[in-house]
């Protein structure tokens, strides 16, 4: 059986700051639950946690910050854990200051690898009295009190728009913190759009994996209908509450035509495609890691239509092109640049 995070373990190490109702916001390990001295709110913004803490029916369980039946000032203590992106912190913050109660305990747990000490200045602008309480574990642990409660919280009053422009097509992306919070197109994505536009998918029914914000099924829609063509469907999927709120968003200012799915990979899809489109992710925190998309290589053969295609974008040095080679079918390098490589992999065809 695995151990928990260094943040979990943390948090029993300090049960004593458990008082009263307790929420929990950014929850990795579902196993937690079951040693805290009650039970109260749990929130994740994973799709793979969240399925996984279904069996904790006790907890009032939330899928990220857009969750149905929060009330204000409903908790004595209130647990952040530090979120891998420093800009979704303030989201975070503003959660938990809209959940606890006035004077409630705000606690505040993070890994130093990841910026616990920069984000203490964030818990410190929120909580003017916090002050650090342990350190274990490679860990810092932070706590205070809710003396700015927030009456209201709604995930779209921070939404944020951008318009970006790529190979003539404007699209306009909503953003949230952590998720397309910059506010421009990288340069992997800009590439592959680009030869999109150059070298077109075909097939009407697409899936668009690890989707963000949304931005690959907006454009390509989009581009579609410059072209005066049908701009058929564009399915997304990602693992991330808050990117899945974005894509949504984005869709439907678009008028884009797909459903956005919130899963951990592809295990939980069902059906199949005529392509799949993907600029997958390869950080994990601040640590590079490629399973994810190794992964999904290794899934995605079975989603896709005999002959469909795969069109993926990623770094030239992660090593791509043998996987797809071995799982799918045939490669060709469609594009490359300094930084990004397409490859382009054709689903064997039955013999």
């Amino acid at each position: 059986m695995s151990s928990l995070p260094n943040t979990h373990e943390v948090l029993l190490r300090n049960d004593h700051l458990l008082d009263g109702r307790v929420a929990i916001l950014g929850l990795s390990d579902p196993s937690v639950l079951s040693q805290c001295p009650s039970a109260g709110l749990a929130m994740t913004e994973h799709a793979g946690v969240f399925k996984s803490m279904a069996s904790y029916t006790d907890w009032q369980l939330c899928f990220g910050y857009d969750s149905e039946g929060l009330q204000t000032g409903a908790f004595d203590t209130v647990i952040v854990f530090l979120p891998k992106a420093r800009a979704e912190l303030s989201l975070r913050l503003a959660m938990a200051q809209f959940l606890g109660r006035q004077g409630a305990s705000l606690v505040m747990i993070g890994e130093k690898k990841e910026g616990i000490a920069g984000g203490s200045k964030q818990f410190l602008q929120a909580v003017p009295d916090g002050m650090k309480v342990d350190s274990a574990r490679h860990c810092q642990v932070w706590n205070g009190t809710n003396s700015q409660p927030k009456d209201v919280f709604a995930l779209e009053d921070y939404l944020e728009w951008t318009s970006l422009t790529c190979a003539g097509i404007e699209v306009s992306v909503a953003g949230l913190p952590g998720v397309f919070s910059e506010g421009e197109l990288d340069g992997g994505t800009r590439l592959l759009l680009e030869n999109l536009a150059e070298k077109p998918l075909t097939g009407d029914k697409v899936l668009d994996f690890a989707c963000g914000a949304g931005v690959i099924g907006t454009w390509l829609q989009a581009h579609r209908r410059s072209e005066d063509n049908e701009p058929g469907v564009v399915d997304g999927v990602d693992v991330q509450a808050q990117a899945v709120a974005c894509a949504r968003a984005t869709y439907e200012r678009a008028g884009a035509q797909g459903d956005i799915y919130a899963e951990d990979g592809l295990a939980g899809l069902k059906g199949r495609w005529q392509a799949v489109v993907t600029n997958p992710p390869f950080h994990s925190g601040v640590k590079t890691d490629t399973s994810m998309t190794e992964q999904f290589i290794r899934q995605v053969a079975r989603h896709l239509v005999p002959g469909g295609e795969l069109r993926l974008v990623a770094n030239s040095f992660l090593p791509y092109e043998a996987l797809l080679q071995r799982f799918i079918g045939p490669v060709q390098t469609l594009a490359q640049d300094k930084r990004f490589t397409v490859y382009r992999a054709f689903q064997r065809l039955p013999r």
